[in-house]
């Protein structure tokens, strides 16, 4: 289930020792946030790298965030000191966008009481509630997790689903009608794939509420029962689309290799412009 905490909920369980706290701060145009990290974070918060434990290295034709193997994110989530049956608490500083990245895998992998925090670093500091600075080093955890459960596209299941059910772009409008291309070799999107962006959920840094995300959802034609996945430039935001689909109560899969994928492999087609 998808969980928001508040800070002052938050607050309540680091008085009670109760939760492991994640740092998860990562944006396409500064990858490693552990500088930012050291400045200052969540007390005990312990820092989350997207591009080494959240992912894994591969070829371009595997896209630009690949999803982690079980063992790889078991030896992490060890390091950031999980044990069986914790609470976790994940935020970031944009949108939670690298939260919710963390919050799939976990939960999908068998963690079972995985929240993020409602409006991220930037509500934690607004409510007054403190900062720690320099490394956080946890006893290391013993967390056992399992393969994922959640439907993983390939790149031919996301082709036949655009054409069979909803794919949804998440990537900024520009990008999805193919105006403008900044990271990946060519502009455009999945034929077939409709346009819902990663604002679109937030309210600031905060998601919307249930009523306002099902009415989103529903507006590309994703209501209950309906098979539907989400895609983004590289895998990573489309998490904060299922985050937001699951507060719904709704479900949405991932198609992890997404545009970095779809455009690294030959003989894929594009679309451009506004309509899917």
């Amino acid at each position: 289930m998808a969980q928001l905490i508040t800070p002052a909920e938050l607050d309540d369980l680091l008085r009670s020792g109760t939760a492991r706290v994640l740092d998860v701060r990562y944006r396409l145009d500064r990858p490693d946030g552990s500088a930012e990290h050291l400045e200052g974070h969540v007390p005990g918060a312990v820092y989350v790298d997207m591009e080494t434990e959240l992912s894994q290295h591969g070829r371009p034709e595997d896209g630009r965030h690949p999803l982690p193997s079980t063992e790889s994110l078991q030896a992490a989530a060890r390091r950031w000191g999980l044990r069986d049956g914790d609470t976790v608490v994940i935020y970031d500083d944009d949108r939670s966008l690298g939260a919710s990245r963390a919050w799939w895998l976990l939960t999908r992998s068998g963690v079972g009481d995985v929240r993020i925090l409602d409006g991220g670093l930037g509500a934690w500091r607004a409510a007054g509630l403190p900062l720690e600075t320099g490394p956080v080093v946890p006893e290391p955890g013993d967390v056992s997790l399992t393969a994922l459960e959640e439907p993983v596209l390939s790149i031919d299941e996301a082709a036949a689903l655009a054409a069979s059910g909803v794919l949804i772009d998440v990537r900024a409008a520009e990008r999805y009608r193919g105006e403008v291309e900044p990271i990946d070799p060519i502009a455009g999107h999945i034929p077939g794939a409709v346009n819902l962006p990663t604002g679109a959920y937030m309210d600031g840094e905060r998601f919307r509420d249930a009523a306002s995300l099902r009415a989103l959802f529903a507006d590309v034609g994703v209501t209950e029962g309906v098979d539907a996945a989400a895609y983004c430039g590289s895998g990573v935001t489309a998490a904060q689309a299922v985050f937001a689909a699951e507060r719904a109560g709704l479900r949405l899969g991932i198609y992890p290799g997404s545009w970095s994928q779809w455009t690294h492999t030959p003989g894929r087609p594009v679309a451009t412009g506004a309509a899917p």
